[in-house]
């Protein structure tokens, strides 16, 4: 097979006569696709067959769900597409949940989805579904082929939008047309310069922040997306504000940074939210600010309900969404900082009097937290305590503290969900951006492990590191095949705590410790990791645990996948949805016992 590097990647020119797999072939050469991740299948093979002599890396995938999250890491790695391709019917509906992941994520993934042939749709024939209605709520755009020789238009089209409208596509492509012959033009990529945005709301936020006496600035997903951590850097210093970084984005600032405070959300950091609970302005850079992320934790209720709102974002459709704000600016969130940076510069500043002041608090709670976490051994609760009293294993935040001391500075971390993936927010820190892989908002477990696999085809010399649950290992440890045949060397830490853990933590808060459905019985998973062709470890001291994961991230640079099986206590941390629980009521005698 020819390599892609090798392949001179030329994109025919003029309107030109070509069979409809050519023309799709040529626009995604067009587009700038250098690897397609999924299942092969018989409706686009006349296509795929084309992939080596355009310089496209076909990555065959043990799972359709995989190959999509894959596309998604790689296009959150290079903020370029992501694309997937399955087979019409059970292989495109097994992209569903990970599409779904993307479109939270605002990761331009190109979902391409081969349909059952024209003259038998309708027929309820072999592999037949309505792949178009599936997808209606989860993509930002669904481009369908309805004649063979709009291919290359509509291909273009749906590359186009993903990334314009920053989130997943649907390329839908009924299998007939992909032969015959047509005369097509190939579409040049078209691609946009986002602006800062409109001058008079710039103004009015420069206006709020001048008067501010206590600024803080959410970073969000945003500000990775545009590129525009340093411009975040430069407005935080020019303004001397605090920084949280959003739920899930740990790396939108600098965590070394003396205004960095660290990350609002569930097991988040003290330290920020103790700190934007006395902003008087909060200028929110690039973030939604999505309801799961401003949450109550630890006990404090720390949303500034007083303070005035700035909110900045290249989606104008989250712009008020979710918070009542002041100001919003429609615009791009590099641009706008410095756009706002700019402008601060003719203005006078009420926050520079009490700079020093606030300085000095801001390393106050930073300290405390930085104590906080440092002594925090275990989780704190009765039953935590009592089922982690004669236990012979790790405890989850003394291994991850141990995990966050030994992670390689150019490290990309992914995190499932789950108990100890939540907690580990804590101990996560990163320098550099396109470095953190959340679940984000849809919450799926098996997302971690298949995407940071993208992720290191995307960034091939970092080291890639994927945080997994044991619950979640099982719905996508069958990609350690992928690893291994497609060579794509990484690391997977998985915590077996034998137990669905967020949900357990459920029923002890909720339901009197009536565990259903909850505990696990595993096997050896760094067993079958070696039984499929990777390193296997299994760690159960904590002073195995620093060497275990600086020896793994140094055999990815032999080409070595290594699953580190952590054997955790079932101590649990605070649970994902005490917000929308509540405790039971039972009305009918039988069930009064139950309450």
């Amino acid at each position: 097979m020819t390599n892609v590097s090798d392949v001179k990647r030329m994109v025919v020119a003029g309107k030109v006569r070509m069979t409809p797999s050519e023309a799709f072939v040529e626009t995604l050469v067009a587009q700038g696709v250098t690897h397609v991740f999924g299942i092969v299948g018989s409706d686009y093979m006349d296509a795929l067959d084309l992939f080596p002599a355009a310089g496209i890396r076909f990555v065959p995938t043990v799972h359709e769900q995989g190959s999509a999250h894959m596309a998604d890491g790689f296009s959150r790695v290079t903020g370029r597409h992501g694309v997937c391709i399955g087979q019409n019917g059970p292989g495109i509906t097994n992209f569903v949940t990970a599409i779904a992941a993307a479109y939270w994520a605002h990761s331009p993934v190109v979902a391409i989805t081969p349909e059952a042939g024209t003259m038998s749709m309708g027929l309820g024939g072999f592999q037949e579904t309505e792949q178009l209605a599936i997808f209606q709520k989860i993509t930002k755009y669904q481009a369908h082929v309805n004649n063979a020789a709009r291919m290359a238009e509509l291909t273009g089209r749906a590359f186009d939008r993903a990334l314009l409208e920053m989130g997943p596509t649907q390329l839908n492509i009924p299998r007939d047309f992909f032969y015959g012959e047509i005369e097509c033009e190939v579409p040049q990529a078209l691609r946009i310069e986002r602006g800062a945005g409109g001058e008079h709301s710039l103004d009015a936020a420069a206006d709020l922040l001048a008067q501010a006496k206590f600024p803080v600035i959410i970073s969000g997903g945003g500000v990775v997306m545009a590129g525009g951590v340093p411009d975040a850097v430069a407005l935080a210093e020019a303004l001397g504000a605090p920084v949280c970084s959003s739920y899930l984005h740990n790396d939108s600032f600098p965590s070394s940074h003396a205004l960095a405070c660290g990350p609002l959300g569930y097991h988040g950091s003290q330290a920020a939210m103790k700190l934007i609970s006395r902003a008087d302005v909060v200028l929110a850079l690039g973030s939604r600010l999505g309801p799961f992320g401003v949450l109550p934790q630890y006990g404090i209720d720390y949303w500034p309900h007083a303070a005035k709102l700035i909110q900045v974002d290249a989606d104008p459709r989250v712009l008020g969404l979710v918070k009542a704000t002041s100001v919003v600016v429609c615009g791009d969130p590099a641009a706008a900082a410095r756009a706002l940076r700019a402008r601060l510069e003719a203005r006078t500043l009420a926050s520079a009097a009490n700079r020093e002041e606030r300085m000095g608090q801001v390393r106050e709670a930073k300290a405390a937290w930085d104590r906080e976490l440092a002594q925090w051994n275990q989780e704190k609760d009765p039953w935590s305590l009592e089922v982690a009293k004669d236990s012979k294993y790790m405890h989850p935040r003394q291994m991850l503290r141990e995990l966050e001391k030994a992670m390689p500075a150019d490290a990309m971390v992914s995190t499932d969900i789950g108990n100890i993936c939540q907690v580990a927010n804590s101990y996560l820190k990163f320098e550099h951006p396109r470095s953190m892989f959340g679940a984000m908002m849809f919450g799926n477990c098996g997302y971690a492990f298949p995407t940071m696999i993208g992720c290191k085809v995307a960034a091939p010399a970092r080291s890639a590191v994927a945080y997994v649950g044991d619950g979640a290992w099982c719905m996508s440890f069958g990609e350690i095949l992928t690893c291994v045949r497609e060579k794509i060397p990484v690391t997977a830490v998985v915590f077996n705590n034998q137990q669905w853990g967020a949900e357990k933590k459920n029923h002890v808060d909720f339901y009197n410790n009536r565990f259903l459905g909850v505990n696990l019985e595993n096997p050896s998973f760094a067993g079958i990791a070696r039984s499929m062709g990777a390193e296997g470890v299994t760690v159960d001291r904590l002073s195995d645990v620093g060497p275990a994961l600086r020896d793994a991230c140094k055999a990815q640079q032999e080409g070595k996948t290594t699953i580190l099986e952590m054997m955790c206590t079932r101590e649990l941390g605070d649970p994902f949805r005490r917000d929308a629980l509540k405790k039971p009521v039972r009305l009918l005698e039988k069930y009064k016992a139950y309450v």
